[in-house]
C-alpha cells in the first residue's frame, strides 16, 4: 500500500531527475561548442576525436534521462491515485500534483 513517505521519496525522485536530464542538455550544449571550436582551429585528428567521443557519450545519456524519467513520472502518478482513494490527506499530495505538472512540461516537448 501507498504511503505519503513513499509518496515524498517518489516526488524527489522525479525532482532528482528533471535536474540530471537539464545538468546533461547543459553539458551536451557545452561539449558541441567544445567539438566547434576545435575544429575551427585544427585541432589534433586524435584530440577531435576524442571529443568527438566525450559529445557522444553525453548525447546518449539525454534519452536515457527521459526514460527514467517517464518511468518515475509514472510510478508517481500511481501512488498519488493510490493516496487518493485512500483519502489521505498532507501536503505531500499538493507537493506531488506540482511537480507532475512540471516534470510533464519537460517530458511533453520531447515527445511531439
Amino acid at each position: 500500500m501507498a504511503t505519503l513517505r513513499n509518496l515524498k521519496i517518489k516526488t524527489s525522485t522525479c525532482k532528482r531527475i528533471v535536474k540530471e536530464l537539464r545538468s546533461y542538455e547543459k553539458e551536451v550544449e557545452k561539449e558541441a561548442a567544445k567539438t566547434a571550436d576545435m575544429k575551427e582551429k585544427g585541432a589534433d585528428p586524435y584530440d577531435l576525436k576524442q571529443q568527438e567521443n566525450v559529445l557522444a557519450e553525453s548525447r546518449m545519456m539525454v534519452p536515457d534521462c527521459h526514460k527514467r524519467l517517464e518511468t518515475a513520472l509514472a510510478d508517481l502518478k500511481s501512488t498519488l491515485a493510490e493516496l487518493k482513494e485512500a483519502n489521505e490527506q498532507g501536503v505531500e499530495i499538493g507537493e506531488a500534483e506540482s511537480t507532475i505538472t512540471e516534470v510533464e512540461a519537460v517530458v511533453k516537448p520531447t515527445e511531439e
